[in-house]
């Protein structure tokens, strides 16, 4: 759901800001909520999927809780 938002912005930024949208076929609005949510991080990934796949289970042998702690994480 979309919300109204009143923003003061400075006279000579107004005119610059709506042909740097203009140029790019969007909005003023589109752009400011896509600057948002870059700052809000929504589109960066979570910690784990970045890190998701990096690691490589250590080579232990008899180490029946770590076997179950690599079957359950590393696989």
């Amino acid at each position: 759901m979309k919300q109204k938002l009143t923003i003061t912005v400075d006279a000579e930024l107004l005119p610059a800001a709506k042909r740097y949208a203009r140029a790019r076929g969007v909005s003023l609005s589109s752009l400011i909520e896509q600057s948002l949510r870059e700052m809000a991080g929504e589109d960066a990934p979570s910690f784990s999927s970045r890190w998701r796949g990096k690691f490589q289970a250590a080579e232990r042998v008899d180490d029946p809780r770590y076997a179950a702690l690599a079957k359950k994480y590393l696989e």
